[in-house]
């Protein structure tokens, strides 16, 4: 009986009828083909490169597939801004539109790929994205793959992507997203094979597990993929803790599991909780492992025939990833599968131009601005020096794909000025070493404005072994900038005194004391994508307003952080920093002036709270004003964070327009998680903070608006 003939219609029901009916169908037929394939095949559909099964019509497929911001590592796709990035931008349909984006061009893809019989690794539609770890320590070289270091927001913008990657049909996948890496997952990369954490139980769910709960329960992903590391003495790919407590019992999972690349080995090879290979495979398939990356299930069949393991054993780990299959309409030839004919040129249309051009715009944040922006048009003489200025690897951040109309920060500031003006461009300096900044300084002195790029790039930080300039691993062990660079910043502070705009890449904090006293402005372009050059043309020029606020504190000094390998959250984000505090999570300015008015509660029930106050933008341009709301319990210290978002919005300001906005935050939002993970909504006063940034001590100082109310709870 053929595949094709045994799924023949997948179900038989219209993609617009009730879902329940044809996921039943689905299961069925998952069932039948089980029951229709031997142990060897079995097994040889448990790793990632599943070989093709001729006589059931089934197809060679590798599951490994990377999608963090566009199509990654197979050829041409819309590359959008790095996740870090997206974090920035507050933007929770943004975020969804993207998705959306990204898994039209996977459909596009795949069926090309098909055509052409490539079958192999990156040509599927099973994305391992996106990254929902918490950005815990700015040091972290893959904190660039994360939404930042709060849950909620964390949570938000990725259930919003999810939903956009994998569609709204009842019944089938677009594409399945991928919630990674589960759990307490942020580095330091060099131990992360052997390292065993042990949070306490308040930050465990307070801090490291809520976004993956929001995309298990909200966003139904379909996939959770385990982390390197062990958690309380588990690696995480052998958890029953983590994998069925928690994810199938507690938050009622129904996708698959799959584990990091090689994670299964580690079992044995890092931290030694098995004596061979087989017995790893086995710890892994018996916690609840769907899945591998990688090769150890082969030895799989060792096991069965030491009766270590049971065929049952084996169907019920493979259930899941064949009904994921199956949703995808991929497992067969499926005409019911209403994704099936996206047309190719859905790949990098201009439509996915715009959009990745829109995220740019919004994902960048300014620091600091003395004046010096927005620049004329007309100036009479510009310079701009750094390789960051030309070279696009500073916009791309790991995990890419690859454009064919790649934006550089050089070619949109000089599509933005006067034909009459002089532009000139040097190096000036070596990026990422310490070699001396070379003179080519005296254009950028006597230029009216010089722009510098400085920062970070994929060679410094990301993932282990991704980092090729990098020793540690691809951390960032200090946030310090190489003195190449601030050596040339420095001589052109010396000689030229004013008119001085520094651009910052990369994806994670930076020690910005120093620029931020040499420099008149100062941007955080993160990765920023295909269209970061346009962006930052526009937002240099005025012609878009800078809206971007800060997903992750930025520290004084690195000295002064806990330690990388420690857990704990004490010490840690906005919400348990009491001091090293540079710039605060949700921090950004603007061109506009917007005013917080005064704060009410107008309804509060056992439900929702509802906060109503006033904005008035008092300046000369529109502004997109994030506003956030945040939370202090009545519990302080030890029991709770100082605050935490309990919600926020992107508010469109017109000049000189003023506006009374309300914010609804359900009661549960208000809860404070005890010491033993459980929460608990605390008696007593509760303080709501309508504000520009988080409510730190550090805030007040940078003129941070922060509108305060109490609720008597």
């Amino acid at each position: 009986l053929s595949a094709a003939a045994m799924l023949a219609g997948c179900g038989g029901t219209q993609p617009q009828q009730s879902a329940q009916q044809p996921q039943q169908s689905m299961e069925q037929q998952v069932d039948q083909l089980l029951d229709s394939m031997n142990i060897d095949e079995k097994i040889g559909q448990m790793m990632n490169s599943t070989p093709g099964i001729e006589r059931l019509g089934i197809k060679p497929y590798d599951w490994w597939n990377e999608g963090l911001h566009g199509v990654g590592r197979s050829g041409r796709a819309t590359v959008f801004p790095q996740p870090i990035g997206l974090g920035a931008t507050f933007d929770i349909e943004l975020l969804n539109s993207i998705g959306d984006a990204i898994s039209d061009e996977a459909r596009a893809k795949y069926q090309v790929a098909q055509r052409i019989g490539n079958y192999g690794r990156y040509a599927g539609l099973t994305f391992w994205s996106p990254n929902v770890n918490i950005f815990r320590d700015p040091r972290w070289g893959r904190g660039m793959e994360t939404y930042g270091e709060d849950p909620y927001l964390t949570g938000m913008l990725g259930t919003a992507f999810v939903k956009g990657l994998q569609g709204d049909d009842p019944n089938y996948l677009k594409a399945a997203a991928c919630a990674k890496h589960f759990a307490v997952h942020s580095g330091p990369e060099a131990t992360r094979h052997g390292a065993n954490v042990e949070p306490s139980l308040k930050d465990l769910y307070e801090t490291y597990l809520p976004a993956f709960e929001m995309l298990v329960k909200d966003a139904k992903v379909e996939t959770v993929m385990t982390a390197y590391n062990a958690v309380y003495g588990d690696c995480c790919s052998a958890s029953p803790f983590l994998m069925q407590d928690i994810l199938r019992n507690r938050w009622n999972f129904k996708g698959h599991i799959v584990s990091d690349c090689g994670a299964v080995t580690d079992i044995y090879t890092g931290h030694h909780c098995t004596r061979c290979e087989m017995d790893a495979a086995v710890k892994a398939l018996k916690a609840g492992l769907n899945l591998e990356c990688g090769s150890s299930m082969r030895t799989l069949k060792d096991a069965y025939a030491k009766q270590l393991i049971t065929e049952q054993d084996l169907d019920n780990a493979l259930r899941p990833t064949l009904m994921t299959r199956m949703k995808l309409g991929i497992l067969h030839d499926d005409p019911q599968c209403p994704y099936n004919n996206m047309p190719e040129d859905v790949i990098g249309s201009p439509e996915h131009r715009a959009l990745a051009k829109r995220a740019a715009v919004e994902s960048m944040v300014l620091l600091k601005n003395d004046g010096i922006l927005p620049l004329d048009k007309n100036i009479h003489s510009l310079n701009m020096s750094g390789s960051g200025a030309t070279d696009i690897f500073y916009q791309m951040g790991n995990y890419y794909g690859l454009s064919d109309t790649y934006s550089t920060y050089l070619q949109g500031i000089v599509s933005k000025v006067s034909a009459g003006t002089t532009v000139s461009y040097h190096t000036g300096f070596m990026q990422l070493d310490g070699l001396a900044a070379n003179m080519n300084i005296g254009e950028a002195a006597g230029a009216d404005v010089a722009i510098v790029f400085m920062g970070n790039n994929g060679n410094v930080e990301g993932e282990e072994g991704e980092s090729i300039a990098n020793s540690t691993s691809g951390d960032r062990l200090d946030l310090r900038l190489p003195e190449s660079q601030m050596n040339y910043l420095r001589t052109l502070k010396r000689y030229k005194g004013e008119g001085i705009v520094v651009v910052l890449t990369g994806g994670s904090p930076i020690d910005l004391r120093e620029i931020y006293e040499l420099a008149d402005a100062v941007v955080m372009a993160w990765y920023s994508g295909q269209a970061g050059g346009e962006a930052l043309g526009d937002l240099l020029f005025g012609d878009a307003n800078f809206s971007g606020r800060l997903p992750v504190t930025f520290p004084t000094e690195t000295e002064k952080l806990p330690p990388f390998e420690d857990y704990s959250m004490a010490g840690r984000t906005y919400k348990y920093m009491t001091d090293n505090i540079l710039f605060p999570f949700g921090y950004g300015l603007s061109y506009g002036k917007v005013t917080y008015g005064p704060a009410k509660v107008v309804s509060s029930d056992d439900k929702n709270v509802t906060v109503e106050f006033t904005l008035s933008n008092d300046g000369t341009s529109d502004v997109d004003e994030i506003v956030q709301l945040y939370h202090s319990s009545p519990a302080a210290g030890v029991t709770a964070p100082q605050s935490q978002l309990a919600t926020f919005s992107r508010e469109h300001l017109k000049a000189g327009e003023k506006r009374t906005v309300r914010m609804e935050i359900p009661v549960e939002r208000l809860s404070t998680v005890q010491e033993d993970g459980t929460k608990k909504l605390l008696q007593g006063t509760h303080t709501l903070h309508v504000a520009s940034a988080a409510p730190t001590y550090r805030s007040a100082d940078l003129g941070v608006q922060d509108v305060t109310v109490t609720l008597e709870l």
